[in-house]
């Protein structure tokens, strides 16, 4: 069991995939999960490790979920006894079960999230700077430039000295700065519109990426390709040296990296397994729910006897408003 938690987590660590680590810390009976259970929870929902079942799951799954948006570890308690008031930005999470099976349990979640990757194409005098400051910032650096070594970035991760992305080279969290600054400019902004990273960045003029989007528009990219990317390349801070020009990007890079689109890019999926209870408005997850009630074409996802029958007593004082109630 816990070769395999191990094996997990290190398989996720290595693709670069963002999950968190759910681990028990504390029970009172008649609770399932106990002392030292844990599991590992990927941004899909997927749990592999046992951390207890019915409203229990429900309740990790979003706060593994919100873990891994914002960044911060978090202490969550579900007990049976309302829980006293906490400060509003406390790491402390308490949840109020209504479930008749009682018990209380304390999680404790520990987001894991990879280094950003900051993928350089080129080695012009701005590509260097980006990658002596990207790797200061803890950024895992690849460069990616025909003839690129060592010698000329020496603070690089990774060095592929071909103008080619290879693939399975970017994941979620990558940044790509094309700074060939005429050094086949078209193809190598053209690789890095098609690998789907989130922030593409053209260092250029804004005439000269004008021209270098009329003939990639030639190559079939589509207006909306074009459009994210980020050109002139960084905020404006009227940067004239390349290590200002450096300092512009990473400084947009980090503006993108916080925002709330990106952030939910990594975890987009891990929501679409929670239904919050209409009753006691716990998250319940829906593909381990212990019961399914159907009203009026919507399914409700209840984790316990006790939520199931009072929902079905009055269905009306619970049920979702329809679209055209709202």
């Amino acid at each position: 069991m816990f070769d395999h938690f191990i094996e997990e987590a290190r398989h996720l660590y290595q693709k670069r995939e963002p999950f968190a680590i759910a681990l028990v810390v504390n029970r009172q009976a008649p609770s399932s999960g106990k002392p030292g259970d844990k599991a590992v929870i990927e941004k899909n929902g997927k749990v592999s490790g046992w951390i207890g079942g019915g409203c229990t799951r429900g309740i990790v799954l979003k706060e593994a979920a919100d873990a891994m948006r914002d960044g911060q570890p978090r202490l969550v308690r579900i007990s049976p006894e309302k829980p006293a008031a906490t400060a509003e930005h406390s790491n402390v999470k308490d949840y109020y079960m209504t479930c008749q099976s009682g018990g209380t349990v304390e999680v404790y979640i520990e987001p894991v999230l990879p280094r950003p990757q900051l993928l350089i194409m080129g080695k012009s005098h701005v590509a260097k700077a980006l990658c002596r400051l990207g790797r200061a910032m803890e950024y895992t650096v690849t460069v990616v430039s025909k003839a690129a070594d060592a010698e000329m970035f020496p603070d690089a991760d990774n060095i592929i000295s071909q103008m080619e992305i290879p693939e399975g080279q970017v994941f979620p969290n990558t940044c790509i700065v094309v700074c060939t600054q005429g050094e086949n400019d078209e193809d190598a902004l053209e690789q890095a519109v098609r690998t789907g990273a989130p922030y593409v960045a053209f260092v250029a003029s804004r005439r000269k990426a004008n021209g270098i989007f009329h003939t990639l528009r030639q190559r079939g990219l589509s207006f909306d390709e074009l459009k994210g990317i980020k050109t002139p390349a960084g905020l404006d801070i009227n940067a004239k040296l390349p290590e200002e020009a450096a300092v512009s990007i990473l400084a947009e890079i980090i503006a993108f990296m916080r925002s709330e689109q990106a952030a939910g890019a990594a975890v987009e999926a891990t929501d679409s397994d929670v239904f919050i209870n209409p009753v006691c408005q716990i998250p319940v997850s829906k593909s381990t729910a212990k019961h399914v009630v159907v009203y009026k074409g919507e399914n409700y996802y209840f984790c316990c006897d006790g939520c199931r029958d009072t929902f079905e007593q009055e269905p009306e004082k619970y049920a979702l408003p329809l679209v055209e109630d709202i």
